[in-house]
């Protein structure tokens, strides 16, 4: 069954919006060392290492949007949409090694060994400065996620959730880990400024370690999911058998086979059982109707392959 491509129309927003959280990230990374260095605050150093982590994470979810965009060709039918998942994996791998990591180990260093606070006072207009810029960038993201789940009519953290766009994903949560990541620095500086203990700052340092270990746990699972073949959700697949069957001469679908190949393109394969009276060129006439309700229906459908099958009892 012949099928047509369609350019993915979604990569441009994705580019702006990663862009966007990787200017955001670099310079608030290195405000964040200078800080942690001043204040010897091992929560600010893991800030820093968080937003490096960020910044070479948003490096590599660019590289996925360049690579996964270049055309089908001989020796790549299906295009290479699915590249933008294995750079997404590698980003979230980035994630827990640069910035979880560090943190762990930096805040258990801290409990150990115990550290000298400084002045705080930097810190705290870095990390408020941070707040600001990390804030824009989940906004940017934020909105980006909002305008395709009211497209497709669906509820915010349902596509969040769902959503075959790692990358916008990614920003989401990083961003909205480091939000959180900066309210438990703050918390470990007054801690101890309050105490003089830096025990409050190394609890917080563990505490950024864990969040980033969660994050990258979701990003990677999303992404090796798609890696391994997900398919639509339950409902979709229903509403697809649904379609097929209204096709005039189709009488059974005996198996489906749906299959997410990148943000937006989706594959449907089929064996269908049309009527045992119809002749060759309406059965050609069905499967090319068949075609196009799928992609009027669902616009991510890039390519449909029906194979007429007779039932087993025939």
């Amino acid at each position: 069954m012949k099928t047509r491509a369609r350019k993915d129309t979604g990569n441009g927003e994705s580019t702006v919006t990663v862009l966007v959280a990787a200017a955001a990230n670099l310079g608030i990374a290195a405000a964040k060392a200078v800080a942690g260095v001043v204040s010897g605050s091992s929560a600010m150093l893991s800030e820093a290492a968080h937003s490096f982590a960020d910044t070479v994470t948003e490096v590599m979810l660019l590289t996925a949007l360049k690579r996964s965009a270049k055309p089908a060709d001989e020796d790549h039918p299906v295009g290479h949409a699915g590249e933008r998942y294995v750079w997404a994996m590698l980003a979230a791998v980035a994630t827990f090694v640069g910035g979880a990591v560090f943190s762990v180990y930096d805040g258990i260093h801290t409990l150990l060994h115990g550290e000298e606070p400084g002045d705080p006072l930097l810190s705290y207009l870095v990390l408020a400065v941070a707040f600001v810029l990390e804030a824009f960038s989940l906004r940017t993201g934020i909105r980006q996620v909002r305008a395709e789940a009211d497209r497709r009519d669906t509820p915010f953290a349902t596509y969040l959730r769902l959503t075959p766009d790692t990358t916008v994903k990614a920003v989401v949560l990083e961003d909205s880990a480091a939000l959180s990541g900066l309210m438990l620095a703050a918390g470990g500086l007054l801690g101890g400024q309050l105490t003089g203990s830096g025990v409050w700052d190394g609890i917080a340092s563990v505490l950024i370690g864990i969040l980033l270990v969660y994050v990258a746990w979701v990003l990677g699972r999303s992404n090796a999911q798609l890696l391994i073949g997900r398919p639509l959700p339950r409902p979709m697949r229903a509403e697809v058998r649904a379609e097929l069957l209204s096709v005039p001469h189709v009488v059974g679908v005996l198996d489906l086979i749906t299959l997410i190949q990148g943000p937006g393109e989706v594959m449907v394969a089929a064996k269908v059982d049309f009527r045992d009276v119809v002749s060759a060129a309406e059965v050609e006439r069905a499967c090319e109707t068949a075609e196009r309700r799928l992609r009027e229906r669902f616009p991510a459908i890039r390519r449909v392959y029906l194979d007429p099958t007779p039932a087993a009892d025939a």
